[in-house]
């Protein structure tokens, strides 16, 4: 049945319309009620609520996800939209530990980065929301004329995540 199941959610979202996502949450509703614990349908459910504008309502369908067991690479884009909608939310905070909780378990994850990195500058880190992505280049950026400068940009990126950092005033 799980082969079935996610060949229909595969169809739904291959036919769906971003613009208008009221008939994808519509197909999906049916399922959702028939399969209310399959992690899959619940982060494709909340993916379709999030593309509506309906981003309190993925909240939730994104947590109930990652508790029901989400795994692989489904899981890794979860994370990034769950602490991406957290984000565009306000919830800030909330957005940097979702990420920081990715990150350890998806640490290569170049997407995972760059988005954490846009919750850093939403929380006013700027200089570490730079940090991070200056060492995604150096981590993940193959290029011969960047490949010399990696040690000074590592360098640099460490530098500036320092600048964020509380000093022993508690002041930023």
């Amino acid at each position: 049945m799980t082969d079935e199941l996610y060949d229909e959610l595969d169809r739904i979202f291959a036919a769906r319309d971003r613009d208008d996502m009221a008939p994808t949450i519509a197909a999906l509703q049916p399922i959702y009620q028939k399969h209310p614990r399959d992690a899959r349908v619940l982060y494709e459910t909340g993916g379709a609520y999030d593309t509506a504008g309906d981003e309190s309502t993925a909240l939730g369908f994104y947590e109930r996800a990652i508790a029901e067991g989400l795994d692989g690479d489904l899981r890794r884009r979860c994370f990034l939209q769950y602490g991406s909608t957290l984000r565009n939310v306000g919830r800030l905070d909330d957005s940097l530990a979702v990420f920081a909780r990715a990150r350890a378990e998806f640490p290569d994850s170049v997407a995972l980065g760059a988005f954490e990195a846009l919750s850093l500058h939403a929380a006013g880190r700027r200089d570490s929301a730079l940090a991070s992505l200056l060492m995604l280049l150096a981590d993940h950026v193959d290029a011969e004329d960047l490949n010399r400068y990696k040690p000074a940009i590592r360098g640099n990126a460490e530098y500036l995540a320092s600048l964020d950092e509380p000093t022993s005033g508690g002041a930023r």
